[in-house]
């Protein structure tokens, strides 16, 4: 009886110069060593002249054996690639305030194995939302952030990225600016939500100010963060109606819903490889 060798499934994303014979290497690389492609997708973009593919494939050679047979056509492309295990779970820190709404998600979306992320602390600059962490069996640490301790805070928080070994940090409606030195170390593994109101309706309470000047839709907008504040690669965005006979409460819930909805769907196609970045904008291969 003949045994069929275990496969292991990998997820390919790279981006380099567009030109031919992109997709034949890459399919003829997995052809070559009895691989099969689960899924695959490609974009070039005319206006920077860069091409992005994004491909999933089952192979029963161990992984140091791909690298050595995809680094030659890394290096003849010219790829800024990566390779990763399919639906690995990506050690994550959210990081909060007060408000809950998508930190509950996140944890229950976690729970209930639907996003790939493995969520190993949740960071607070306030103590509120303590127990929820407690709730969901994460680990909950209390950060405070003023002005004159914000550089010994973050120092604290990349002594825990570090630490935990986390690959990806979630703002999940945390409340303070994250610093251009912290930005810059953690360039591309941070995610940060906020509703789409923005430049219109800075500063606190945007609900309340978009309610009296009677706007018709609400939205959210989630981003890679960059020491341009709320201005990084947008990974997704969403609206909802609204009209004039809705209370404040009521936009404030559905502003809600469309933020946890947003920050989810950004977390999980990251943590799934299906986000490239493209200069100040990202590639999205949903």
């Amino acid at each position: 009886m003949t045994t069929t060798p275990a496969s292991d499934h990998w997820v390919l994303t790279l981006s380099c110069p567009d030109r031919p014979g992109i997709v034949r290497a890459v399919a003829g690389a997995i052809a070559d060593h009895g691989g099969n492609i689960t899924e695959s997708k490609q974009f070039g973009d005319p206006d920077t002249g860069l091409f992005f593919m994004r491909v999933q494939g089952e192979t029963t050679i161990a992984r140091d054996t791909l690298l050595a047979t995809l680094t030659p056509l890394a290096e003849q492309f010219e790829w800024t690639w990566n390779l990763d295990t399919v639906g690995r779970r990506i050690p994550t820190i959210i990081m909060v305030s007060k408000a809950a709404h998508a930190l509950n998600d996140l944890l229950f979306q976690q729970r209930a194995a639907r996003l790939p992320i493995e969520v190993v602390a949740v960071v607070g600059n306030h103590n509120d939302l303590a127990d929820l962490a407690t709730f969901y069996g994460v680990p909950f640490h209390h950060i405070p952030v003023t002005a004159d301790t914000k550089p010994q805070a973050e120092a604290e928080l990349l002594a825990l990225v570090q630490s935990t070994g986390a690959e990806l940090v979630v703002l999940a409606r945390y409340m303070q600016v994250l610093s251009d030195t912290l930005c810059r170390a953690l360039e591309g593994r941070v995610i940060n939500i906020h509703h789409s109101f923005l430049p219109s309706f800075k500063g606190a309470r945007p609900y309340h100010r978009a309610h009296d000047r009677g706007v018709k839709l609400i939205g959210a907008t989630s981003h890679y963060v960059t020491a341009d504040l709320d201005e990084g690669p947008i990974i997704e965005q969403d609206i909802d109606r609204v009209d004039h006979e809705m209370s404040v409460e009521e936009f404030i819930a559905l502003g809600q819903d469309v933020e946890r909805r947003v920050l989810s769907r950004a977390v999980a196609w990251h943590a799934q490889h299906r986000v490239l970045m493209n200069g100040h904008k990202t590639v999205v291969f949903r």
